[in-house]
């Protein structure tokens, strides 16, 4: 039982109306999705949402509509809220990704998390003795799914960035990097992300997951 009802469509707040008439405009819909129901229970988180996720989720830039969600899945996903990964679903037909793709995506952001609970142990243990120690962790899943390495950095910089592993995030920065993935991308992922990480804590925090 979530914290707080979502609110109806017919909400009497005139901010709120605006923001749903935008939705229905935006995304080509006549019912408003659940999530945001929920959010416009603050009507000005609302208003911030779906002007970040309009722009960095669903907007063109340095990276295309197929990697920002795969992103945005991935995001979704480590946060734990099913309603946010499900509303990520409807969108993804007409940006070409696939359920097993999105998948695949939160199966990499576990896999980095992995990597981040150990290196970021290693950076503060305060002891560097740890660092001559073997990973021996597995991680075969960064190139054993259908997703271009540019995705897979993308993601594990977004992640690593997220749990705090400095040495993991800018590790994952310097291999995209090489793998020709410019600046202005790396950050529009961040962007991405950060706006998944909004929407996805205030629904955990109000009980809906």
């Amino acid at each position: 039982m979530s914290f707080v009802d979502p609110v109806g469509e017919d909400f009497d707040c005139e901010k709120t109306q605006q923001t749903f008439e935008r939705i229905r405009e935006v995304f080509e819909v006549q019912e408003i999705p659940l999530i945001y129901r929920y959010l416009a229970v603050v009507p000005a988180l609302l208003q911030d949402f779906f002007m970040n996720f309009r722009k960095y989720v669903a907007g063109n830039g340095k990276l295309d509509p197929k990697t920002r969600l795969l992103i945005a899945t991935a995001v979704a996903g480590n946060s734990g809220v099913l309603l946010l990964v499900q509303y990520l679903e409807t969108l993804s037909a007409s940006r070409g990704v696939t359920r097993a793709q999105m998948t695949e995506a939160i199966a990499v952001a576990s896999t980095n998390s992995m990597y981040n609970s150990l290196f970021k142990f290693r950076d503060l243990s305060g002891s560097g003795v740890f660092d001559g120690m073997g990973v021996g962790l597995r991680a075969h899943t960064f190139t054993g799914t259908s997703l271009d390495a540019q995705t897979v950095e993308l993601i594990n910089i977004s992640l690593s960035n997220i749990n705090g592993c400095k040495p993991c995030t800018s590790g994952h920065v310097l291999k995209a990097q090489e793998l020709k993935v410019s600046d202005e991308a790396i950050y529009e992922a961040i962007q991405c992300a950060s706006t998944i990480v909004s929407g996805a804590q205030f629904l955990r925090s109000i009980g809906v997951a």
